[in-house]
């Protein structure tokens, strides 16, 4: 909420006389009508209109001051006067019920003036604000303008005719006071189709009505209507509605005198000797480990803040506590904060999970972000690619552009190669954000200045430039893909006809595809070179996007599939195998591998990007193909004297893949799971895919809390089975497992709060509270297990799922 949300002005305090622009006339003006004595002249040439505009305000129904008229303006189709009108009555004269009336004269009809239209509008909105900004009023033909309190003229369109139009004009309105973030390019583009559908609709109406465009000046803060010298907004009788009223408190938002001061009092650094021996009391330390506990979501309150303030020095050997206590420092006291920063660097070290947290949006300070940073350090190449997407993101927090944070992931890049490449293309793909290109336009200059200067043998056998033109030839063969899935998309016919054309093209006008002057390291796995594609093995999916699916040679002599995509924003779906691949290593370190399988994924643009291909097969082919899963299984794997004729360890490896992706997709939020995206490898590994609705969004109605189908728990020998009871008790042990690392799960998340990712930027806070609720982190290990089999429980007796996905198989068979 912004500081200026409850500043406002009185009108009662507005010692101003009330002006407003009058702009143009919008429409076709319609000939006017001659009467019996003007038939002599309808012979001589045809006049033009000369119109003018005669505006009176009425107050409560009466007239109230002077009219006053615009010059004559014959310059038509479109008569424009762009003249300031400026009334004899001051905003402080008006009530809540005062209207402006405008009627449009034409003075070429004759002896007579010839009446066009009148409109009329309210000056105060229905939260009895002041109208500003740009308004158009339709004239009521023939009629003029009638300023009583129930008007017969009112300019408003009524909500019943309002189109497409209406509603892009409201939105102009606001661009037009700065309520819209201007965007040039984007500004540029959508003026442009607006000016199509302003055509289209006029075109389809006939322009059979007149606009009056009104432009009311602004003010620095919005007016609100009070009576002088009262001091309440509405009359005081309580009515018998339950309507609601908005009550305007110049108080709200600003810091109490008196609990400033006693704050003041209370952190006065003249306490820090005595607060150096102070031991909290058993109370006390039982309310210092419950705020320790809190998610980082959770804003302290504060008695909170103050308490943690209070024993701040006996709480240094805790390392859980420095986040908090650094959240409870009035960083505008320059006193307090050096303080604060003097202490922060005495602290016991914290956790990178803690660091991560620091470089969220709440910590503005440059001390301790480059602390966060100096932790940092400590990780690894592997535990620091897990969190590598989350880190650029951190840079639009920074405060500069070049900042300790963008140094530090430079730096660890130039020793790894599979660093350098992901940053490279995590980095390229915001350069879309305007508001954000400049900063990560200036990382991406850093990362290749600091590479082209690498001598020889740095990295491997490559010199810096060697290494640094191979990242740059991913760039230049995604642009080569992306023109290729345009000349296979041209191509009339079905997906066959597509395909000869792919590999036609691949053997033919683009051979050099087919084998590299250079290898190129692979985008999804830069650590393997790959030598070329071949044609022969790439194939098209069908589908309404054409995906291609490309065979790859590598310079080991083997080969690697992928799927190029182009006209879908694959940063979400990134963001999701991101965070299975993340879970899988935390369930792993607990020594609990549920076969995942968090297959790579890389969006190289805001709408083009690749995905690993896994040899599998949508779990609705297998049921309409094998009838079941188990058959299907039996098939790969039979074993007379295992259960349901498939070997132990390929159902164990089918069960246990079932838990993980249930617990993840709970915990994630993950949305529209269909047969179609449940994807079953021939070893029994079950894993998904496709993840365009995340954080609780689902466009199918009452989705269950889990997502599994009523086949996977047939496939585990139904609800009553023993490997259905060792199903759930996997469940629950990776929900508790997960639980524990709830703070970096949604650590990283409040990274990406300012992403374009679209289940995030639509609203972070709400997203990452859904989030932080899927955690139950109320509940202990114990009541939390009875908590995940009751979601179980509850997920397979859900009926109305089945039916949405019986629907959801008739759609793909008429596709």
């Amino acid at each position: 909420m912004s500081g200026n949300e409850f500043r406002f002005f009185l009108s009662c305090d507005i010692n101003l006389p009330v002006t407003f622009r009058i702009e143009k006339l919008e429409g076709k003006l319609l000939s006017p009508k001659l009467s019996d004595s003007d038939n002599v002249d309808s012979t001589t040439e045809e006049k033009k209109p000369e119109l003018y505009v005669e505006s009176t305000l009425y107050i409560d129904g009466a007239p109230f001051g002077l009219s006053m008229r615009t010059r004559l303006e014959s310059r038509g189709p479109s008569f424009c006067w762009n003249e300031l009108i400026t009334m004899s009555t001051k905003y402080r004269d008006l009530t809540a019920n005062s209207q402006l009336a405008f009627t449009v004269w034409d003075v070429s009809c004759g002896k007579g003036e010839g009446l066009i239209g009148g409109a009329t509008i309210h000056l105060f909105n229905m939260k009895k604000q002041l109208k500003t900004g740009k308004h158009k009023l339709r004239l009521w033909s023939g009629k003029e303008a009638d300023g009583s309190i129930n008007t017969t003229t009112p300019g408003k369109v009524p909500k019943e005719e309002r189109g497409e139009l209406e509603r892009l004009e409201k939105l102009v309105n606001k661009y037009e006071r700065g309520q819209i973030q201007r965007v040039d390019w984007l500004d540029r583009l959508a003026f442009k189709a607006m000016e199509k559908i302003k055509e289209s609709e006029n075109s389809q109406n006939g322009s059979s009505h007149l606009y009056l465009v009104i432009d009311f000046c602004s003010f620095e803060h919005r007016v609100v209507f009070q009576e002088s010298g009262a001091n309440f907004l509405l009359p005081s009788p309580i009515a018998s509605t339950n309507e609601l009223v908005t009550v305007y408190d110049p108080e709200v938002g600003k810091i109490n005198p008196s609990e400033h001061k006693q704050l003041k009092l209370a952190r006065s650094l003249n306490r820090g000797i005595i607060d150096r021996d102070l031991k909290p009391s058993s109370t006390e330390r039982k309310s210092i480990q419950r705020i320790l506990k809190y998610p980082p979501t959770i804003n302290l309150s504060g008695d909170e803040r103050q308490l943690l303030w209070k024993f701040r020095f006996s709480l240094m050997s805790e390392k859980r506590a420095l986040t908090k206590f650094l959240r409870c420092v009035e960083w505008s006291d320059v006193q307090e904060a050096k303080q604060a920063l003097e202490l922060m660097h005495k602290w016991e070290s914290i956790d990178l999970c803690d660091a991560l947290e620091l470089l969220s949006p709440v910590f503005e300070s440059e001390e301790v972000r480059a602390y966060a940073v100096s932790v940092l350090e400590r990780a690894d190449d592997e535990e620091l690619q897990c969190y590598l997407l989350q880190l650029v993101q951190a840079l639009r927090f920074e405060r500069s552009d070049k900042s300790r944070l963008s140094h530090f992931l430079v730096q660890r890049s130039l020793r790894n190669v599979e660093l350098a490449s992901f940053l490279r293309w995590f980095v390229a793909v915001e350069l879309h954000d305007p508001a954000y290109a400049k900063r990560f336009y200036c990382t991406y200059e850093i990362l290749e200045e600091s590479m082209l200067k690498l001598g020889a043998g740095a990295s491997g056998d490559e010199d810096g430039f060697k290494l640094w033109q191979s990242l740059v030839r991913q760039t230049e063969l995604t642009a080569q893909l992306c023109s290729i899935m345009r000349d296979v998309r041209n191509v009339r016919g079905g997906t066959q006809k597509k395909i000869e054309k792919l590999r036609h093209l691949l053997s033919g006008l683009l051979s050099e595809l087919t084998y590299f002057d250079e290898p190129i390291r692979s985008p999804l796995a830069p650590d393997l070179l790959i030598t070329g594609i071949i044609p022969s093995e790439s194939s098209i999916f069908k589908s309404a996007l054409h995906p291609l699916r490309l065979a790859f040679r590598t310079a080991n002599g083997g080969c690697c599939k992928i799927i190029f995509k182009k006209g879908d924003d694959l940063r979400q779906d990134q963001l999701v195998v991101q965070m299975v691949s993340l879970m899988d290593r935390l369930l792993k370190l607990e020594n609990l591998d549920l076969h995942l399988t968090p297959y790579r994924v890389l969006a190289t643009g805001h709408d083009e990007g690749m995905l690993e291909f896994i040899p599998s097969k949508p779990l609705a082919q297998i049921i309409s193909e094998h009838r079941s899963i188990v058959s299907y299984l039996q098939k790969f794997h039979p074993d007379e004297n295992g259960p349901f004729g498939i070997t132990s360890t390929c159902l164990e490896t089918f069960i246990k893949s079932c838990a993980g992706y249930s617990v993840i997709t709970y915990i994630l939020g993950i949305g529209d799971r269909h047969l179609d995206n449940l994807l079953l490898r021939d070893d029994g590994r079950l894993f998904h895919v496709d993840f365009g609705f995340i954080l609780g969004r689902d466009p199918k109605p009452f989705p269950p809390p889990m997502k599994l189908c009523k086949e996977m728990v047939e496939a585990m020998g139904g609800a009553e089975s023993q490997y259905y009871t060792r199903f759930k008790s996997y469940c629950c042990e990776a929900y508790n497992i997960l639980r524990k690392s709830s703070n970096l799960i949604l650590n990283l998340f409040h990274l990406m709060a300012g992403s374009n990712i679209p289940d995030i930027a639509s609203d972070p806070e709400k997203g990452i509270l859904k989030l932080q609720e899927k955690f139950r982190l109320d509940l202990d290990d114990e009541e939390c297990i009875h908590f995940f089999q009751d979601l179980i429980n509850e997920s397979v007796s859900a009926l109305f799922p089945q039916m949405v996905e019986t629907i959801h198989r008739w759609a793909q068979y008429w596709r």
